[in-house]
């Protein structure tokens, strides 16, 4: 059975919510949204959630609902979907680091399939339990990335996206190919979310001594076929 996590302060909404996907099938507990969910996200590493439902409140959409959203994904690295009300859509970017996100008020058989579209995002992409590209490691069982022996701390897009193009090497994907993917088809974002994206991995695993991943003008990117 997959367990969720629903990050969210308690209300009727919140607890309709998780009697409703218990109905589907999920185990859900709702954790409360404070400066102490990490710690007690931390403290599941035994079992950890298969993903989290961040309620993002407009009123707590500021910089502390930023940090927590990164702290969810560099520290505990879990699949992350945000709860957000329309009007604060057009404010949510890449820094949030959600993987996708469900506007209020949700459609419960909404939910249920983002969340299963994820879980199956995660299950594909994790055919192959270690692949290694020249000193880059990429560890599916254990969800870590590694160039020449040390750590590199990814969010769980970033990891996907990774994986994705690592899997391909040498093939051309255009910036609508990736969003399909790894994002799914139904993503709001653009298409330079993957610019963004493309960025952002490259100065974590990339340097002066390591280059994986060429871009393609005009077309998209690809991950280098001889490393």
């Amino acid at each position: 059975m997959f367990r969720i996590f629903i990050v969210a302060d308690d209300s009727e909404q919140i607890r309709g919510l998780r009697s409703g996907l218990a109905h589907k099938g999920f185990s859900c507990s709702v954790v409360p949204c404070n400066e102490k969910t990490v710690e007690q996200l931390q403290a599941e590493r035994g079992n950890p959630p298969h993903l989290v439902l961040l309620d993002i409140l407009p009123a707590r959409f500021d910089s502390k609902t930023l940090s927590l959203s990164r702290r969810i994904r560099s520290e505990v690295n879990i699949p992350l979907i945000g709860l957000v009300s329309r009007e604060i859509i057009d404010n949510l970017d890449s820094d949030f680091s959600l993987d996708d996100f469900v506007v209020k008020p949700w459609n419960l058989d909404e939910v249920v399939v983002r969340i299963k579209r994820i879980l199956r995002q995660t299950n594909d992409l994790d055919s192959k339990e270690i692949m290694k590209c020249g000193d880059l490691v990429i560890d599916s069982a254990k969800y870590e990335v590694s160039l020449g022996g040390e750590p590199i701390v990814l969010t769980f897009k970033e990891y996907q996206l990774l994986k994705f193009l690592a899997s391909n090497k040498g093939k051309v994907f255009t910036r609508d190919a990736l969003l399909a993917k790894v994002w799914g088809w139904d993503y709001y974002g653009g298409d330079r979310t993957v610019d963004v994206h493309i960025r952002r991995l490259r100065g974590k695993i990339e340097d002066r001594s390591h280059s994986f991943i060429d871009t393609v003008r005009n077309i998209g990117y690809r991950f280098k076929e001889n490393v």
